[in-house]
């Protein structure tokens, strides 16, 4: 909204000459994310306090295998990721170019999936159930809603810029050159993958959501990585002659998309939303995230990643959550088939609990994983 309200004014007066800043990307990545940080700063207090009078608290399932630590969390407040969202989503709206595309989906995205986990949320707290909206139901929801918008963008070349609907149904390889393999799939096919890499994002960052701060820790990790990738695909220096700038996308061989720069706007907004909201969710956390945050920055996460045609790499970077969600799969196929857990509990992060590991620690090490994933992902910029 600022840039699209102050930029067009530059050329006005003279002294309006300042607002050209406007168009470099980095200083509107800077801005979105000290404003998402400052809007958790400033709002936080008075949220948890309206969630604490309201009695939004957090429900504890009664089951015995639960570990006795969370037993004390129980009434603490929730649905903290309602503020995340106005965080990322209003910032997002201030400094970007609203007419973006990949902004405009991601923030359809993000938006959506955090409609379903407020439906799930306010289900647990009405029925004082921690089962809240039945899986099919969540399910549906998030493949409806990330399939309309990738159906939309991916079937007509009206919805796309035209260098990235050259590249649109292909898979970026990790640690192998974009333009020399390329492997191109059906466009119903990718849509389908691209659906459910945003699917699974969402509810692998949901499964993480457990302890206080494990989860939005790799949320700020990856959100930055994807900041960085997605300039470095837009980005061009040098002179004014826009086919003799150097465009970085090609020396580095990862796709090259002209309005792809403009998604990491939406990034910054998520990492300063980020850090905003951990200044509360630390342990012991003053409040939780809930579904409403969790399954909506999952979402965001995944389409960055399909934009940025990081799909296969977000494995890599996304390997806490990679690791939380394939826990979950492995121990409920395992008691099924063979009446036996791997785990002591699930999530994963749940089995060190139990095995005595002391909540901080767990989210601390989780958080160290997390880095260095986060670094071996962007060394693959060079190393290919």
């Amino acid at each position: 909204m600022i840039y699209e309200l102050l930029y067009p004014l530059r050329h006005s007066a003279s002294w309006l000459g300042w607002l050209n800043v406007l168009r470099y990307v980095p200083f509107r990545v800077i801005a979105a994310t000290i404003t998402a940080m400052l809007i958790c700063f400033a709002l936080s207090p008075w949220f948890i306090r309206e969630l604490q009078r309201k009695q939004i608290g957090q429900v504890v399932r009664d089951e015995g295998n639960i570990p006795e630590g969370h037993i004390k969390k129980r009434g603490t407040p929730t649905m903290g990721g309602a503020l995340l969202l106005l965080a990322v989503l209003g910032s997002t709206i201030l400094w970007t170019d609203l007419r973006n595309p990949f902004v405009l989906a991601t923030t359809a995205v993000t938006a959506g999936y955090g409609v379903i986990g407020y439906l799930d949320d306010y289900l647990k707290i009405r029925m004082k159930n921690a089962k809240g909206l039945p899986a099919r139901f969540k399910l549906f929801g998030q493949f409806l809603v990330a399939g309309a918008v990738l159906a939309w963008l991916f079937t007509s070349k009206d919805h796309l810029p035209p260098d990235f609907w050259e590249i649109k149904d292909r898979l970026a390889i990790p640690f192998v050159a974009f333009a020399k393999h390329p492997v191109t799939l059906p466009t119903v096919v990718y849509i389908l993958f691209a659906v459910t890499v945003v699917v699974c994002m969402s509810n692998a960052v949901n499964f993480t959501d457990g302890l206080d701060g494990l989860a939005i820790g790799p949320v700020i990790f990856n959100a930055g990585t994807y900041l960085v990738w997605a300039y470095l695909s837009g980005a061009t220096f040098g002179i004014a002659n826009v086919a003799q700038r150097f465009v970085v996308a090609r020396y580095l061989d990862i796709p090259f998309i002209a309005s792809g720069a403009e998604l990491a706007i939406y990034c910054g907004a998520m990492v300063g939303a980020g850090i905003g909201f951990l200044w509360y969710n630390t342990y012991p956390a003053q409040v939780f995230m809930g579904d409403v945050g969790a399954l909506a920055l999952g979402g965001g996460l995944g389409m960055c990643a399909v934009f940025t045609k990081n799909e296969l790499l977000s494995i890599i970077l996304g390997g806490i959550f990679f690791l939380e969600g394939l826990s979950v799969v492995v121990q409920v196929v395992s008691f099924r088939l063979t009446g036996k857990r791997i785990f002591l509990m699930a999530p994963i992060h749940h089995h060190y609990e139990k095995k005595g590991w002391p909540e901080p620690k767990i989210i601390v090490r989780f958080w160290i994983v997390s880095i260095l994933l986060a670094l071996v992902s962007l060394a693959s910029l060079k190393l290919r």
